[in-house]
């Protein structure tokens, strides 16, 4: 004969469980409330920062369209009385700034492609090749970065004057063509790519070379972008390089040729505004078409020592 024994604790329900046991906040008085509370707090917050951050340059793009004398006034008029939009017609004529932007844009272009060539071949060899001193030849090249530029200033100056190479796009391109930094993005990109796929393409035979071109590049694409915005906007907006190398104004790159509207006892004020929002304009479209990559880059580079 079969016997069913019936303890009192069992759990005989198979539904699903009840809405208490799902979730113990339930019935907390505010705790809803608080939540919503805190996301709107913290959304503030980011906003005041944003705007905070957003300040100056809202600063410099209504400055842009006004007069000279409105540009500094204490304190400050925001909203001009007269917008004086000729400001950006005039800037072209009265200074070759068509011609400054080209010569910027050469230069970017050029030092960043190279930028990207040479600090992803390197880095390559850093982190996929075995070689002796490998390590701390890596760690000597990178602890330049600590070494300021005004340090070396002199005797690279020196050098591309013996060279003949002053006044001339040669010597900032040479100068600036290698960069430990971008060695060392790429070098902890591909060290998150695993070693066995270098050994596989090694066995089918291909060479050092074909292993960077074939596969290890197209699989840094976050980071060649990240490297390549970075160096991008760096000489886009360098200085003191053109300033010390450039003295044909023919030459001049638009950081430079800024300075054409600062006179002798005055400075039209408006007109530096307006450049400097033109000059803006070309770094905000290349961030614009490249931030996917860039926040990838630098989310995925540093994950391994």
């Amino acid at each position: 004969m079969n016997t069913t024994v019936l303890r009192k604790d069992a759990d005989v329900t198979t539904g699903p469980a009840p809405a208490d046991a799902q979730d113990p906040n339930r019935h907390r008085p505010g705790t809803g409330a608080v939540a919503v509370a805190g996301r709107i707090a913290l959304y503030v917050l980011l906003t005041v920062v944003a705007l905070g951050v957003l300040l100056p340059f809202i600063w410099m793009l209504i400055s842009s369209v006004k007069d000279d004398r409105d540009v500094f006034t204490v304190p400050i008029q925001w909203i001009p009385e007269e917008f004086k939009w000729s400001n950006f017609s005039d800037i072209w004529t009265r200074v070759p700034f068509g011609a400054y932007l080209g010569n910027s844009f050469f230069l970017s272009v050029v030092i960043t492609f190279l930028q990207v060539l040479t600090g992803s071949f390197a880095a390559y060899g850093f982190a996929k090749m075995r070689f002796p001193g490998r390590d701390l030849l890596f760690t000597g090249y990178i602890a330049t970065i600590a070494v300021p530029w005004q340090a070396y200033m002199v005797p690279q100056y020196v050098i591309m004057q013996k060279l003949g190479l002053v006044n001339s796009y040669t010597s900032l391109i040479l100068l600036q063509a290698f960069g430990a930094f971008g060695v060392f993005l790429m070098r902890q990109f591909y060290l998150t790519i695993p070693d066995e796929i270098s050994e596989a393409a090694r066995l089918d035979g291909l060479t050092e070379y074909g292993i960077w071109a074939r596969i290890v590049l197209p699989l840094s694409k976050p980071a060649l972008a990240s490297l390549a915005l970075l160096t991008f906007v760096n000489t886009w907006n360098d200085y003191m390089g053109p300033f010390i190398y450039l003295t044909d104004n023919r030459l001049w790159t638009v950081q430079l040729g800024l300075r054409a509207f600062i006179g002798q006892y005055d400075a039209e004020s408006a007109m530096i505004m307006t450049g400097s929002v033109l000059s803006v304009v070309p770094v905000l479209a290349v961030f614009l078409l490249g931030q996917r990559y860039f926040v990838r880059g630098i989310a995925t580079t540093g994950v391994k020592g």
